[in-house]
């Protein structure tokens, strides 16, 4: 299948400035491996505000590459009191450096562990216990 990539950035241009997040996301992720750290975080960062926890996940990262440790942490304290798992992965990671202190990480992991129970559901747990399946299958 042929791949349009200018027409898929006109699209999800078009839908970041109506205001869709996941469309922020993507193209702060696409500016990101494209090099464009500036376009990047504008992108992220938009998507952060609007809530999506992955870009918020994303944003930390571009920042923790770009030297700053600090704002990295806050923004994987945001996602990861919000549920993202990788988020909190390296919140511990960062603790285990001395760069997240003891409180901060109990207090983070309390918020990550009401959300996750929060968003959980039977239909939830059937759905994910289908997907194990499906992997320990093939």
């Amino acid at each position: 299948m042929l791949q349009d990539h200018a027409k898929a950035m006109e699209l999800l241009t078009k839908s970041a400035e109506l205001g869709y997040s996941k469309a922020h996301s993507s193209l702060g992720n696409i500016y990101y491996e494209g090099g464009d750290m500036k376009k990047a975080k504008f992108h992220l960062e938009a998507a952060a505000m609007a809530g999506h926890e992955a870009a918020r996940y994303n944003l930390g990262f571009l920042e923790y590459n770009s030297g700053f440790v600090e704002r990295a942490v806050k923004h994987w304290t945001i996602a990861a009191s919000a549920g993202d798992y990788e988020a909190m992965h390296e919140l511990r990671e960062s603790f285990e450096k001395g760069r997240v202190s003891r409180e901060s990480i109990n207090s983070t992991l309390a918020a990550y562990n009401n959300s996750c129970v929060e968003m959980r559901s039977e239909v939830r747990e059937a759905c994910i216990r289908v997907a194990m399946e499906m992997n320990e299958s093939t």
